[in-house]
């Protein structure tokens, strides 16, 4: 059966995936028929935006995968790697897009017609529209890669917004015969080229991390500390990691119990501990508990206090 969850991820990406290739073929189509560069630069730019929207739902597809025998911590990277394809073909298109904008520079300029505005500017406010859908959505559900196409048409609400002040300065020149002007439209071409390459570099950082096992640090550790030291029979933490694969975590925690006790009672312990962190943390999705033994003087002598640290 199909969370509530996978089905608001499909739909999201399905949305941005007809959005996406709407606009493409209209700033395509009135791009060339109103002789813009800075909005043929932005249909390009929502090109690559339907190849992000695929790799998308490629990657969520994957993602929702159960954990098997060869992917025993699941397929939630999957959704990373669709991130870092959208960053990948956004920086490769702002350098096309770039080049062509600057070579304009240096060829005999047309002004763009009025038709060209209306539709950068209707760009701006359907964009805009479904940044703020992913965004929110992508925050709730915990979902890397509609975080990721958040970024794309965020990114896309600045190009259009560059295009659509290139080419209304243009026509400005040509009916008031500053000829100078005249280039803004190229210039704009130009400005999109680098908004995109930014926000490209932007999301191929953030995706960087967790594609190499980030783990989480500092406060963010704070809650799942608290929540194992809660647990009934944990005498102390040795070590505790919590790596990030996307939409979900996964817990690795060494504890120490009473040497004492049996390991039958260590084991009751370790089972605690592992269903109260996946009842506290919702993207918990597994948690592996390694039991040590904790003696007495550990208590008194600070250097064979090992919290933090692995025992090995």
């Amino acid at each position: 059966m199909q969370r509530p969850a996978d089905r608001q991820l499909q739909i999201a990406a399905w949305s941005g995936l007809v959005v996406n290739v709407a606009l493409t073929l209209s700033k395509a189509v009135i791009g060339l028929n109103a002789d813009s560069r800075a909005l043929l630069a932005d249909a390009v730019h929502s090109g690559a935006d339907v190849f992000g929207s695929l790799a998308v739902m490629v990657g969520l597809r994957v993602a929702r995968k159960p954990p098997d025998a060869d992917h025993p911590y699941g397929h939630g990277k999957a959704e990373l790697l669709s991130s870092a394809v959208v960053a990948a073909v956004l920086v490769l298109v702002a350098l096309q897009v770039g080049y062509d904008s600057i070579r304009s520079l240096f060829a005999s300029v047309n002004p763009p017609s009025p038709p060209a505005a209306w539709m950068a500017a209707a760009a701006i406010v359907v964009k805009e529209i479904l940044y703020q859908y992913f965004h929110r959505l992508g925050k709730r559900l915990n979902s890397q890669s509609l975080l990721a196409s958040a970024v794309d048409h965020r990114s896309d609400v600045f190009a259009s917004l560059a295009a659509l002040v290139g080419i209304v300065l243009a026509i400005v020149g040509e009916q008031t015969g500053v000829r100078g002007l005249l280039y803004m439209d190229g210039v704009a071409g130009a400005v999109v080229a680098l908004l995109v390459l930014k926000m490209g570099y932007d999301l191929a950082r953030e995706t960087a991390q967790p594609l190499m096992d980030r783990v989480l640090e500092g406060e963010e550790m704070t809650p799942y500390q608290t929540c194992v030291r809660r647990v009934a029979g944990v005498r102390r933490i040795d070590e505790l990691r919590v790596r990030d694969h996307g939409q979900y975590v996964i817990v690795d925690v060494k504890i120490g119990v009473d040497a004492e006790i049996t390991v039958a009672h260590g084991h009751a312990i370790a089972a605690d501990v592992k269903q109260v962190l996946m009842h506290e943390f919702p993207r918990v999705l597994d948690v592996l508990v390694h039991v040590n033994p904790y003696y007495a003087e550990d208590a008194q002598d600070p250097r064979r206090d090992r919290e933090g640290r692995g025992d090995g």
